[in-house]
Formats: structure tokens, sequence, C-alpha cells
């Protein structure tokens, strides 16, 4: 199973939510489908329109930058980040 690793900060908005997730792999857009089946709301916190992720979130999948279409082996390590910004 794939791990997934997700922000505090939608963990605290999604009841039920944990930081670590295991989920099947596939595809970023296949693991999102699945989280949003075990914890309802993540697609919307997570994917824009069209779908695309959202510009304030980074996706990383074993250390290197992942979109929607990027696999997902079933060891492979998910990391969710909020983009940080200021000055």
């Amino acid at each position: 199973m794939a791990t997934v690793m997700l922000p505090r900060s939608l963990v605290a908005i999604l009841p039920g939510a944990e930081r670590r997730v295991e989920v099947a792999g596939g595809t970023i857009a296949s693991v999102i489908d699945q989280l949003d089946e075990a914890i309802p709301g993540l697609r919307n916190r997570v994917l824009d329109a069209g779908p695309t992720i959202r510009q304030h979130l980074n996706v990383f999948v074993d250390g290197q930058r992942a979109d929607l279409a990027t696999v997902v082996s079933a060891t492979g390590v998910v990391h969710i980040i909020p983009a940080v910004s200021g000055g």
C-alpha cells in the first residue's frame, strides 16, 4: 500500500482524517479518489475545477513533484504540502 502524508491543516478540518493514510496506489488522481472515499470532502480541499491540484498545494511522490497523472507505486510515499509564503 502507498503511504500518503496529509498536512496538519487539512487533517484539522476534515473529520476522521489522520496524518498518515494507506491507499492502493495508481496515479495521484486515483489516490485522491481513494482518499475522498475514506475522508469525504478531501477532494474539494485538494483539487480545483478542471480538475487540477490547487495552486497553494504541492504534491510529491517519492520526493519528486507530481501532477494528477503521476504514477504512485504500491510502496510509494505521497506528501501533500501546503505552499508557504511571506516575507
